[in-house]
């Protein structure tokens, strides 16, 4: 029993990892589910769509593998965060589509929050910004929006949860109603500091209590799988949110460390130790892990958009086939000729938190070719991530010394390359760069004595690539200024 079943759940496709004793991925399986957009600004899932996908993927992982359960010695889970679910208790059955953390349509009644004197409790007791990317708000417009839903909820009839609340619910058969602190720590709902349901941030959202699930530790067993019945009678023992997975994975167990995670979105998490730090800087605090009911808490800066660009360019304006064709392309030129784009789609994050940015394109010439769109889709990416950095090192008070880097997207050297140059530090690729389902394998196999401690696990980090700065400081000095006079052009499109 020295390997670990990794669900990977994540806005774009849900995926399943076996990994072993070292860490090291032995199959893997993954399908793509779909993006549904009912409205401008509003981004949904179908939760039995995922749970089908989520459930296949595990089956298929496992028989790629050659494993039988006897062979698996836990599960993990990691999610995408924020998203929302509410579903019946007794049939199981989602109540409305899963509400995606990119959404948007509560951004009115953050403000009407934040006007009625709201902020300071949100802030002072979550951690986290009044906005339309964390889960209490989706859910007080799901509970207003559907008849009769709040007197169910009341009741304990329905039931609130993240992904990883759903998928859990989903394995064990309807017997376990669970959280982890990561996510729990993500709704707007937790109290940072006693990682319990905050009562008065509850009440000003009118959310009641009876829906929520109970929170646990982030590595533990909680529950044994039930369906499907390839994976009957495994036990249930990591969960976290991907971002505060992907932490862990990359060994940042320090305070100062850091990471960046690059995949739909871009994701900075530096970890702060049992202190959870107030940031001045438009970043938010949240819970990186709590094991053994001790907690320990990161800072975060949330990218909405990152590698989601080089999709837009693949699907919707279609200019290339796939993610390494936007690289070959975007090596093609030395810079992306006086383009800047500012890929605003659900709005901006941190450290701007404007949900009604839009995305823009600025400086397109004559000679603006599809080669200079794939550059400055790149460009974006490192320099959303720059901002962020910058922010964090004002916070925390110290510069990075490297940054640790993750993510599909993260396969990109030039993105990684124009990172460095931007950051004029070293950039550093780990040997597995799949470190968010490896965090979640890392946590269920700590519950379970695969690995002794965090020091084992710290072991099995190695490096794959290190990118170190070589661009002209003036050279980026002057994309970094052009890039925020788009991003200022780009602020509050939609309320114009």
């Amino acid at each position: 029993m020295q390997h670990l079943l990794a669900l990977d759940q994540g806005t774009t496709s849900s995926r399943a990892i076996v990994f072993d004793a070292s860490g090291n991925p032995v199959a893997t399986a993954q399908r793509e589910h779909r993006q549904i957009y009912p409205e401008p600004g509003w981004v949904e899932h179908d939760p039995e769509e995922i749970w089908e996908k989520q459930s296949a993927v595990a089956v298929e992982a496992l028989a790629a593998a050659k494993c039988k359960v006897a062979d698996i010695a836990a599960i993990g889970i990691t999610n995408q965060r924020e998203t929302t679910v509410v579903w019946e208790r007794t049939s199981g059955t989602p109540i409305h589509k899963a509400i995606v953390w990119q959404d948007r349509r509560t951004a009115a009644d953050c403000a009407a929050l934040q006007a009625a004197g709201h902020e300071p409790l949100f802030s002072g007791r979550t951690g986290l910004r009044l906005d339309p990317y964390f889960s209490g708000t989706k859910l007080a417009w799901l509970l207003q929006h559907h008849p009769d839903l709040r007197k169910r909820a009341e009741h304990g009839e329905a039931l609130f949860g993240t992904i990883d609340s759903w998928l859990i619910w989903k394995l064990t058969g309807g017997k376990v109603h669970v959280t982890d602190a990561t996510n729990a720590s993500r709704t707007l709902l937790l109290n940072l500091l006693t990682t319990t349901w905050d009562e008065d941030c509850l009440a000003a959202l009118n959310v009641p209590a009876a829906m929520l699930p109970r929170v646990v530790d982030s590595s533990g067993v909680v529950a044994e799988t039930v369906t499907p019945r390839e994976l009957a009678g495994l036990p249930i023992a990591g969960i976290a949110g991907d971002q505060q997975a992907a932490l862990f994975g990359q060994a940042c167990f320090q305070p100062g460390m850091a990471k960046n995670t690059y995949g739909t979105g871009c994701f900075l998490l530096m970890h702060t130790g049992s202190k959870a730090m107030i940031s001045h800087h438009g970043l938010v605090s949240t819970v990186a892990w709590r094991i053994a009911d001790r907690t320990e808490y990161a800072l975060e800066g949330s990218v909405f958009i990152a590698g989601a660009v080089v999709q837009w360019l693949r699907d919707e304006l279609q200019i290339i086939r796939s993610a390494p064709e936007c690289d070959e392309l975007a090596a093609t030129v030395p810079d992306s000729h006086g383009l800047f784009l500012v890929p605003a789609f659900v709005g901006l994050g941190a450290p701007h938190w404007d949900p009604y940015a839009r995305g823009a394109a600025f400086g397109i010439t004559r000679g603006t070719n599809r080669a200079h769109f794939c550059r400055a889709a790149l460009e974006s990416i490192a320099l959303q991530s720059e901002d962020l950095i910058r922010c964090m090192e004002k916070d925390a008070g110290i510069p990075l010394e490297e940054l640790r880097v993750d993510g599909g997207a993260t396969r990109s050297d030039l993105l990684l390359q124009i990172q460095s140059d931007l950051l004029d530090r070293p950039v550093v690729r780990p040997r597995c760069i799949e470190t968010t389902a490896l965090g979640a394998a890392y946590l269920a196999g700590l519950a379970t004595g695969v690995w002794r401690d965090r020091a084992e696990i710290a072991a099995h980090w190695s490096v794959g690539a290190r990118f170190s700065p070589r661009g002209s400081a003036a050279d980026q000095e002057r994309l970094r200024t052009g890039w925020q006079r788009a991003v200022e052009r780009s602020k509050a499109w939609s309320e114009s």
